[in-house]
């Protein structure tokens, strides 16, 4: 936009919010060029110019010849919800409809993403569009960004995400605070005529790029809390670890059954054990034991709401944030070896392939025999052999496992494999994803970066939560119209997304038919097709977000991607909120008890699904950090990569040989003119006709590493 267009805006801006200032008073250009102090010919006829096109636009009115104002009842205001694009623009979406509407960037009046607004409705040629009137309620009043000091004030410079304005700070506010520092600033007040709204600081979190400051803004960013208030700790504390005869007489004694656990080697808290006795020839029980979270932390206790409030635990590379205090999910509540432990199970008589003969659930308490890794399983496995080697062994020595644990474990993969063909066959998508790790050193910095990819030792326990997920959801639907009840859903992909995803693949060589019946296995055949291959990241990736995001509702769709008709979340209380929640309600259902309203539920739900999205979020920053610290001293050096997206900027690469990714911008491709291509999602050379595409392999330099920004640049090399 030029600054001519920029001046004529801001004095429309001007002009339209004195008049609303002063609603049903008639003003002229004169009066007007009066009050705003405008003296020169031109300008004058700037506001003739700009009156008449506010009342062509419906946002005035015209009293006779000349005269204009603001009408309040004319205008026609309705409430909804603010989201920002990077472009600046905004979509108001709005509670009761699907329909959503566009808020040009020069009628974003002060308002910032997630902001519940008033909007007022304005006809233009080319259609409709909404401005920003009032500010309802505020989404959120912090803010992370970096404290810039001047003469007598200073700014907080908020760069991340959809912040597009900084913070004022007054002299008063600074002292205390470091120039450069990463801060933490409330938002105050937008001053009327202000460019900026004002703020005040609340915390230090040290200097920019270093580990512990980044990790603290990334939570902060994403309003997850890290400590647990005095109330809540001391509610912990005060619970009891004994384990009552009065209570075990309430539950089904599974403590002499055979039962262990398998879980990540650096895992703490153990939400989920397996049992295993042979019932017949070729016949099994089966129980997936749960911890009992529900009979520790009671509805309506302060533990209760901290969990409800936090809705689940975070996962960063170097640190968790759980949702319940550790002395709950790393104690009390964990399912560790050699240990009663009360639980809540879903027990299975289960035959040689996976047909479900009988089923039971209810409180049960329990008796852990073995700890497993996943790793000292899948060696078993891969193996063919009950000693497990003290290269992967927890303890580090070598140590034989007792042949009837081996036995179960052996049986238990073979029905799980059975599960898992089934439950493909009628509809379930699969996803083989590889997994960043990193290698860590004593100062927590990233020494390695490796992959992880689900083995049979996964799976196994995978298809096992999902059986008892599923059936406990049945279970509880089949009763719903006496009880409300909690689901997992996941909508069926948009049609217009699995297009796009069909024209990207198609510049891999895959065939995605989308004219064939069976969408979902159509989608595990590209999946299994790219399996192993260097591209198989980029296509799960654009795979996922061709889907609908999953979420918790009492109104159940099914799951797609699982092809269920039924699940829900039931196997980890210890980290999830709705399985507490799906626990009571099963215990409410068992005992034929009425559980919570529907609406309460609800509301339930989409808190939680949101505060999931956020921890995600937060959990993909705290990689992205990973890889920046981890590319640092990797400056000039050359890497193998594959162009993973393409934009009006550049293109993004991955690379081959650690999934970093980074930006080759258009600027830097030298030699040539390079322009975006939107048909065909390259960049092309205007005389050279070299063309970039999505998919390419490339050879690329690292130019520059931004860990505060967690941004790569990348040059060309070939």
């Amino acid at each position: 936009m030029s600054k001519k267009k920029r001046d004529i805006n801001k004095l429309e801006k001007k002009i339209y919010s004195f008049l609303k200032l002063n609603p049903s008073k008639v003003y002229n250009y004169k009066q007007l060029s009066s009050s705003f102090d405008v003296k020169d010919t031109k300008t004058r006829n700037l506001i003739i110019r700009i009156l008449s096109d506010l009342q062509r636009k419906g946002k005035i009115e015209l009293r006779d010849r000349g005269r204009y104002f603001f009408d309040p009842k004319k205008i026609q205001t309705k409430e909804g919800t603010l989201n920002l694009l990077p472009t600046g623009k905004g979509i108001i979406s709005f509670v009761d409809e699907t329909q959503e509407c566009i808020v040009p960037k020069r009628y974003i009046n002060k308002g910032l993403d997630g902001d519940k607004v008033s909007v007022s409705f304005h006809n233009k040629k080319k259609g409709t569009e909404a401005h920003v009137e009032n500010i309802i309620l505020r989404k959120r009043n912090e803010y992370v960004g970096i404290l810039e000091i001047k003469k007598g004030f200073g700014f907080v410079l908020c760069k991340k995400g959809k912040m597009y304005t900084d913070l004022f700070i007054q002299e008063k506010e600074i002292r205390g605070f470091k120039d450069g520092d990463k801060v933490v600033a409330i938002f105050s007040e937008w001053e009327r005529g202000k460019d900026s709204p004002n703020g005040k600081i609340i915390k230090s979190l040290g200097r920019p790029g270093e580990k512990d400051t980044e990790m603290h803004a990334i939570l902060h960013e994403y309003e997850l809390p890290y400590e647990f208030d005095q109330a809540t700790e001391k509610e912990a504390f005060g619970l009891s670890r004994e384990i009552s005869l009065e209570e075990i007489e309430k539950r089904r004694d599974l403590r002499k059954t055979l039962t262990f656990t398998i879980d990540p080697a650096s895992a703490k808290d153990f939400d989920d054990a397996i049992s295993f006795k042979i019932i017949d020839e070729g016949l099994f029980e089966i129980g997936i034991h749960i911890a009992d979270v529900s009979h520790y932390v009671k509805a309506n206790s302060q533990l209760d709401k901290e969990a409800q409030q936090r809705a689940t635990s975070v996962y960063l590379v170097d640190r968790v944030i759980p949702m319940l205090p550790e002395g709950l999910s790393n104690e009390l509540c964990s399912l560790k070896p050699r240990e009663e432990k009360y639980t809540f199970s879903a027990v299975f008589n289960i035959d040689i392939k996976g047909k479900i003969k009988k089923e039971w659930y209810g409180k049960t308490v329990i008796y852990s025999d073995q700890r497993f890794s996943y790793e000292e399983v899948q060696h078993m496995f891969d193996n063919h052999t009950n000693k497990v080697s003290k290269e992967v062994s927890l303890s580090g020595k070598e140590y034989k496992v007792e042949d009837s644990c081996f036995e179960a474990l052996n049986i238990l993969n073979n029905v799980a494999k059975d599960l898992r063909t089934e439950r493909l066959k009628k509809g379930g998508i699969t996803f083989d994803r590889v997994e960043v790790n990193f290698e860590l050193n004593e100062e927590n910095k990233p020494e390695k970066v490796f992959f992880k990819t689900s083995k049979d030792a996964n799976k196994l326990i995978e298809e096992f939560m999902l059986l008892a997920n599923k059936k406990v959801s049945l279970f509880m639907g089949k009763r719903e119209s006496a009880f409300s009840s909690v689901y997992r859903v996941h909508d069926q992909p948009d049609e217009e997304k699995l297009y796009n995803l069909k024209q990207t693949v198609s510049t891999f060589g895959y065939d995605f038919n989308l004219k064939r019946n069976n969408t979902s296995a159509e989608i595990n055949r590209l999946l299994k097709k790219c399996n192993g291959k260097k591209e198989q990241n980029m296509i799960d990736t654009l795979t996922l977000r061709s889907m609908s995001k999953a979420e918790y509702t009492t109104n159940n769709i099914g799951h797609y991607g699982l092809g269920f008709t039924h699940y829900t979340h039931f196997t980890s209380p210890i980290r999830r909120y709705p399985d507490i929640l799906v626990h009571r309600l099963l215990q409410s259902f068992i005992e034929k008890k009425r559980g919570q309203k529907k609406e309460i539920l609800e509301d339930i739900c989409k808190h939680a699904s949101y505060r999931e999205q956020l921890a995600t979020k937060a959990e993909r920053d705290s990689t992205k950090y990973m890889q920046m610290v981890f590319m640092e001293d990797k400056i000039g050096r050359l890497f193998k990569g594959i162009i993973s997206g393409v934009t009006d900027r550049g293109m993004y690469v991955e690379l081959v040989e650690n999934k970093c990714e980074g930006m080759i911008r258009i600027k830097d491709l030298e030699k040539d003119y390079f322009s975006y291509d939107m048909q065909t999602h390259s960049i092309v050379g205007e005389k050279s006709k070299k063309i970039y595409r999505l998919g390419d392999p490339l050879l690329i330099k690292v130019k520059k590493v931004d860990i505060v920004r967690r941004f790569l640049d990348f040059l060309p090399a070939d």
